[in-house]
């Protein structure tokens, strides 16, 4: 006879982890429940059920026309004046934390 379940062993950010169980917890789901629908969309789908790709690389300023290159700027002139901003200093921390 065939066992009913089986188990799986993942290593998970820590910090990742809390926060995806936390949302879990207050939509009343356990990580099992989680990891096993994911697991049959995987084989109702025969994929992954989900997009993986990479994001496309900002275009070098010699790789735009100067229609590109405009828009670009007058984009970020319209955000600057709209005052859509954030300090350096917390851009730089979230680089530095790799976010």
């Amino acid at each position: 006879m065939a066992a009913k379940t089986a188990n799986v062993l993942a290593r998970v950010e820590p910090e990742i982890k809390e926060k995806a169980e936390a949302i879990m917890s207050k939509l009343g789901i356990p990580a099992s429940v989680v990891i096993n629908m994911l697991y049959k969309q995987i084989v109702m789908t025969k994929s992954i059920p989900f997009s993986l790709s990479l994001p496309a690389a900002p275009m070098a300023r010699d790789e735009m026309d100067a229609d590109t290159f405009n828009t670009i700027m007058q984009n970020g002139l319209d955000e600057a004046k709209a005052d859509h901003s954030r300090p350096a200093s917390e851009v730089f921390a979230d680089l530095r934390r790799g976010l």
